[in-house]
């Protein structure tokens, strides 16, 4: 036996070893430190500028209702600060993975991606963790920021807050991701952010409570699932809800579950991703 062959021998022994069950973990982490690094090269435009939108439009709020963000108790702050977090969540985990997937369609670097022995779960999950750590990277960089100009919050439902808070980032990494496939051009990608994603986020009770709404439209807003996402971070924070939090968590349970189960189809099939 040669050198040769047992150098690779040696080699395909230790890509067994490092699979762990079939899975491909060294593909897979390879695949998430690609998609971190993607961001983390650009950090003023992917984690600063959106701290420093919401520390603003916090700003805008104080002025513009003086009266109501008064007081020893700040109650319209603390009312607005995990609602700002939030959008943090859900805009920029949304923009991280369509934007890779659609900088990679474009350049077409994306044969490198589904060329290694990846399978439709491992890829998946590469990309959906990349803008998950994404998102929560701007909403702990927005509460840091928001409690030292304005007020700290601290999370009397620790488990809601951290629930709701990975399950919006999931969500919508899937929903970018699915955006990315779909689009051929970034211009579409624009449509699904202004024409569904920010609609959906500013009729979610972000910036007020649901009852101040007419029964019909608080009715709509019962069915858009952001704003349990929203509903139930809040509820972490302030221990306090419009909605009702164990329908929030099975509804976002089962809406990841169809998303996750959607990205696999369309990640296995190779829709629009193989020429």
């Amino acid at each position: 036996m040669t050198s040769m062959m047992k150098a690779q021998i040696g080699q395909n022994k230790g890509f067994e070893a490092r699979e762990f069950g079939n899975v491909n973990w060294l593909g897979l982490w390879t695949l998430y430190k690609k998609e971190v690094a993607r961001f983390m090269r650009i950090i003023p435009q992917t984690l600063l500028a959106p701290m420093v939108s919401n520390v603003l439009l916090m700003t805008v709020f104080v002025v513009a209702f003086p009266g109501r963000s008064s007081g020893d108790s700040g109650e319209f702050i603390r009312f607005l600060i995990p609602g700002l977090i939030m959008m943090g969540i859900l805009n920029n985990a949304t923009a991280n993975s369509s934007s890779s997937m659609m900088t990679s369609k474009v350049n077409g670097s994306i044969t490198d991606v589904l060329m290694p022995p990846l399978s439709s779960v491992e890829l998946a999950i590469g990309f959906i963790g990349g803008a998950v750590t994404r998102g929560i990277l701007v909403a702990l960089s927005t509460y840091f920021a928001l409690s030292v100009f304005f007020t700290m919050i601290i999370p009397v439902v620790p488990w809601a807050a951290l629930y709701f808070g990975l399950s919006a980032a999931a969500c919508l990494s899937m929903i970018g991701l699915l955006s990315g496939i779909w689009a051929e051009k970034f211009d579409q990608l624009a449509v699904v952010n202004q024409f569904i994603i920010m609609p959906l986020s500013m009729l979610s009770g972000t910036f007020y409570h649901i009852h101040v709404l007419s029964e019909g439209f608080q009715k709509i807003s019962l069915v858009n699932p952001l704003f349990y996402f929203i509903d139930g971070f809040r509820y972490g924070f302030l221990g306090e809800a419009d909605g009702n939090i164990m329908t929030g968590v099975i509804y976002t349970l089962v809406l990841n579950f169809i998303l996750f189960v959607i990205c696999l189809r369309v990640l296995k099939s190779g829709w629009r991703l193989k020429a």
